[in-house]
């Protein structure tokens, strides 16, 4: 059976196991694995209350997660809820996990009196495109990233 569990400082061996997962499903161990956080780190963020960590359990083992962040608004006394990467494990997939991770936010976001959750999805990647579909409006946005180096 398949247990949700929200990540705490004490957690890091779960968490550890999250970004593995997160390696695997993206192809991008150079991004969660190859430069992995101390446990001071992964200790400090899961101590803070603006990141929210969640796993999907079976047996021991995490098969999926998702991460995101609590922004606090300015005009407005109220937050928004950011998923940052959401992954479930090949073998798990289509089995309502990640439908169950989402359901999971929505509630402590609710608890936390956020008045949306929100997430982006590249063209292309037609599972997640259809999984958020399921929870609301598709809205056609441009995304930038802008380097801080230069």
């Amino acid at each position: 059976m398949i247990q949700l569990q929200w990540l705490s400082a004490n957690d890091i061996d779960l968490m550890n196991g999250l970004l593995s997962v997160f390696a695997e499903a993206f192809n991008e161990p150079e991004t969660y694995s190859d430069k992995r956080p101390s446990v001071e780190y992964l200790r400090s963020l899961l101590s803070r209350d603006y990141f929210i960590a969640l796993a999907a359990i079976n047996d021991g083992a995490v098969i999926g997660g998702i991460a995101g962040y609590e922004l606090k608004k300015f005009e407005q006394q109220r937050s928004e809820i950011y998923i940052y990467d959401l992954a479930v494990a090949k073998a798990f997939r289509r089995q309502g996990v990640a439908t169950s991770l989402i359901e999971k936010l929505k509630q402590i976001a609710a608890e936390r009196g956020a008045y949306v959750v929100f997430v982006q999805a590249d063209h292309g990647d037609d599972p997640a495109i259809a999984l958020y579909s399921k929870f609301g409006e598709r809205e056609e946005v441009l995304h930038f990233d802008i380097d801080v180096s230069k």
